[in-house]
């Protein structure tokens, strides 16, 4: 399904349920949370539509409902939206199979796939022209990291076919390349019907090295622009902030990029100081004396008078005292805590909690 160069058909996987990113991921999957005033699926399917594609399938898991409930058909977003729900777990590969029915490519078309919570710069339309020049059954977005331990490496020749897949090496011997799966590709349909149905199945310990070694062409496209994993609070808070700050690519940003962005009916104090890429949330107030940094404030959430709030995420409907200092922290929606406290590096607050005046000076290494 070509419109020229244009690829019109999708996959995302959002069916995780972000563990890591508990409590935020108990009222809403993690592909929903909004990151600089928007779920990062919205994000993501600006990138997609504004690379030429016209339709997408989202697999669905956990909270389905949100997903469909907040896109509809896709009219707002511009894209033909269909859902399919994953009812039990099925891994990467398994997931992508189960879209199947959904998918209207011919055989040997090709269909992208999107990793659900990933933050991305990547050149979409750069991956599928290397995937057609070079008549290949999958490509691979592939970006370098520093450390690529708890990643998958993905090792490729002079010419950018894969050689192997190596899944989270420890050793120096195993650490063969800094190039890591980045979690977007370009499949020949016809593979995707390949996948075993009905059962777990991991695209890249299985699927992958399969391929190979059967011969198919699987080829790496190595993009060095923004990559992020969302998978944790560090890197969620940081994803927005990049993003508000203009670093990190979007065009579903609903503002200006700069030091803050305040979503409509946002209520802050003229004295009150918001910088380092923080968003305050729909109906969230920040109050006189108030300092909010690098953080993420949800929709009527609440900040106190003289409360200094960095680095941290501020769930929908709660409230932060008078005076009370947070850093690092993630407080769930509705939770409550009073004036004159000090939470700490990695601390969480449970949704509906409630934490009393002067009640709590607890830091945690937790993250």
């Amino acid at each position: 399904m070509w419109q020229g160069d244009r690829v019109l058909e999708a996959v995302m996987l959002v069916g995780g349920k972000g563990t890591r990113l508990r409590p935020l991921t108990i009222s809403a999957p993690k592909p929903m949370l909004p990151v600089a005033g928007v779920p990062v699926t919205e994000h993501q399917i600006a990138r997609a539509r504004e690379a030429g594609v016209t339709r997408i399938v989202l697999g669905t898991s956990y909270r389905a409902e949100v997903f469909s409930d907040y896109f509809g058909a896709g009219e707002d977003v511009g894209v033909d939206l269909k859902y399919v729900v994953e009812k039990v777990p099925l891994g990467t590969g398994g997931a992508i199979r189960n879209v199947v029915s959904a998918l209207e490519s011919g055989p040997d078309d090709p269909v992208i796939v999107f990793n659900g919570d990933v933050l991305t710069g990547l050149d979409l339309a750069g991956l599928v022209q290397a995937w057609r020049d070079a008549d290949a059954d999958v490509a691979l977005y592939l970006t370098r990291v520093e450390d690529p331990r708890a990643f998958g490496l993905v090792p490729t020749d002079s010419d950018g076919n894969v050689t192997a897949f190596l899944e989270k090496p420890q050793t120096p011997e195993e650490i063969v390349t800094d190039q890591i799966n980045a979690g977007c590709y370009v499949f020949r349909r016809s593979l995707i019907d390949d996948i075993p149905a009905d059962r777990p199945v991991s695209v890249e310990r299985e699927t992958f090295p399969q391929l190979l070694a059967a011969g198919a062409k699987v080829i790496g496209y190595v993009d060095d622009g923004y990559w992020l994993d969302l998978g944790t609070p560090l890197a969620f808070v940081q994803g927005s902030k990049d993003l508000v700050r203009g670093i990190a690519p979007s065009p579903a940003v609903p503002g200006p990029t700069g030091e803050s962005l305040f979503l409509d009916t946002a209520d802050v104090a003229h004295d009150a100081a918001i910088t380092g890429g923080s968003v305050i949330g729909r109906g969230a107030r920040v109050a006189s004396g108030a300092k909010v940094s690098g953080t993420v404030v949800f929709d009527n959430a609440a900040i106190g008078e003289d409360a200094v709030v960095s680095d941290s995420v501020i769930g929908r409907g709660a409230v932060v005292g008078a005076r009370t200092v947070l850093r690092g922290v993630v407080v769930g929606d509705d939770a409550v805590i009073g004036a004159d406290n000090e939470l700490l590096d990695g601390v969480r607050v449970f949704p509906g909690a409630l934490l009393a005046d002067d009640s709590v000076r607890f830091s945690s290494d937790q993250s």
